[in-house]
């Protein structure tokens, strides 16, 4: 028996990504299986892979999250797929009252050709009602192929995938799931900082963990574990962003992480990876796996809980995020969706799905480097525009993936200066009268540090407006240099 992912969408509930329990092939109307859309990225044996037990995992999850019961209605929903089954279970509204008819989309191909997609009949229904808390079954399958595809992770292993509005409420969620109120987190710093307020307000000792351009710096992780005080609990969880990271742009090597892996072993922690700017990876090397691809070379998997997003490939208002990993963490996460806002849009996942359907993998991965090439672009003229205008007012290491440039301002003359200055009042102040906006350092790092580096977004800018910013802020620089050699003359 052959079905089609449409057909699929009726078939039941599939629990954290999990494949239904029927002996069937699933093909895709355009014809790549989900079971073997590809081979392996990272040429991994056929052996089968060896997960985390079930059960150590209960040492990880949060208080919160062991209290956190199923919901008594959503998971009876599979039943209602049971042949001859009666269902009065669920509040849904009738369909006959809903007022759409078709949904037409205009989409534009990998080769630019234009796409006329519509979305009706069964899919436009499924994508007007509620739906089940991990994702359409449509899309999770979907997914679950892309992670085959990209990262090497079969399908048919023992992983689960959960959709999310945005990998931000995934991220928020897991956070909530695996930390207890005080309890220690590695951090790596500089930090995005959407993440700060997650574990500021959960009162999260905060350790720092040091980085630079090859990533995380194992050394400094390996020192924070290895002179953890005896008798304290060690941290359960370390996050990090390891392509193009938000702020400072790095992209950690392979090496390191092959180091941070052995590291979550022995110190038996899990990896947070979030990776929205997997896809806008568009350095000169070959991209380095992910840490969900790397952990099919430990002896054991199940210490990676990843996170991807569409928001910077596909649209940013659309919100579908994904997390893929051990699927007690994936049910806690679901847990949590199933009792705040129930589940990710059902339209937007219908949507993202028609089009990620009509493209197929191939078409998905053209797409990502037609995106890519296009950041590498803004790259160039941003860095151009640095070369020009703030050679010598300030050091940068060039990113190699993202949209983020994270520059150290030289607010001195001298440099053998022992304070490096503080880009907070130059960057909030100065830069905003003359007419520029970036982001201090100081909000990047997990204990508000001050520094003088300074983060800038080169996404949106024309190459005019981008040589325009910097000439403003290195007159901001040349005046806080005059400012402070007349303080100290």
């Amino acid at each position: 028996m052959t079905l089609t992912s449409k057909q699929l969408a009726g078939k039941g509930l599939i629990p954290n990504g999990e494949l239904p329990k029927q002996n069937i092939k699933i093909t895709h109307s355009n014809g790549i299986p989900t079971e073997a859309p590809a081979t392996p990225s990272n040429g991994s044996s056929t052996s089968p892979v060896k997960s985390l037990p079930t059960e150590h995992y209960n040492a990880f999850l949060s208080d919160a999250a062991k209290r956190q019961k199923a919901s008594p209605i959503r998971d009876l929903w599979p039943l209602e797929h049971i042949p001859g089954m009666i269902s009065l279970l669920a509040g849904k509204p009738n369909p006959e009252t809903f007022p759409f008819e078709s949904l037409a989309i205009s989409a534009r191909s990998p080769t630019k050709e234009l796409l006329q997609l519509t979305l009706d009949g069964d899919d436009l229904a499924e994508g007007l009602q509620y739906g089940i808390t991990p994702g359409l079954p449509s899309l999770v399958h979907w997914i679950r192929g892309l992670q085959e595809y990209t990262h090497g992770r079969k399908a048919s292993e023992d992983w689960g995938l959960t959709i999310g509005a945005g990998s931000q409420d995934l991220i928020y969620k897991a956070v909530t799931a695996l930390v207890n109120p005080g309890d220690p987190v590695l951090l790596e710093s500089p930090l995005y900082a959407g993440v700060i307020p997650i574990f500021q307000a959960l009162g999260c000792e905060k350790i720092e963990v040091q980085t630079d351009a090859h990533g995380i710096s194992s050394s400094s992780l390996r020192a924070v574990l290895e002179s953890w005080p005896a008798g304290k609990p060690k941290p359960r969880v370390l996050y990090t962003v390891p392509y193009g990271c938000n702020p400072t742009g790095m992209t950690a090597t392979t090496e390191r992480r092959k180091e941070v892996l052995q590291l979550a072993r022995e110190h038996d922690f899990l990896i947070l990876e979030d990776d929205p700017y997997y896809y806008l990876y568009y350095g000169e090397a070959v991209r380095p796996p992910s840490y969900f691809s790397l952990e099919l070379e430990e002896p054991e998997v199940g210490r990676v809980l990843r996170f991807d997003s569409l928001s910077k490939i596909l649209s940013a208002g659309i919100r579908i995020g994904f997390a893929s990993g051990p699927k007690p963490l994936l049910l806690a996460i679901d847990r949590h969706t199933s009792t705040s806002n129930l589940q990710t849009p059902s339209l937007t996942q219908a949507i993202v799905f028609k089009l990620l359907d009509a493209w197929g993998y191939e078409g998905f991965r053209a797409h990502t480097e037609k995106v890519s090439a296009f950041y590498r672009a803004r790259r160039d003229v941003f860095e151009r525009a640095m070369q020009a205008h703030l050679a010598g007012l300030a050091e940068w290491s060039t990113p190699q993936a993202g949209m983020f440039f994270w520059f150290k301002l030289l607010l001195s003359e001298d440099v053998r200066a022992e304070d490096e200055g503080d880009s907070e009042n130059v960057v909030r102040t100065k830069a905003v009268e003359r007419g520029v906006l970036a982001l201090p350092g100081t909000i990047f790092l997990p204990n508000g540090q001050k520094t003088s580096y300074v983060r800038a977004s080169f996404s949106l800018n024309t190459e005019e407006e981008t040589f325009e910013a910097l000439r403003r802020l290195r007159q901001v620089v040349l005046d806080a240099r005059a400012t402070e050699a007349a303080a100290s003359g």
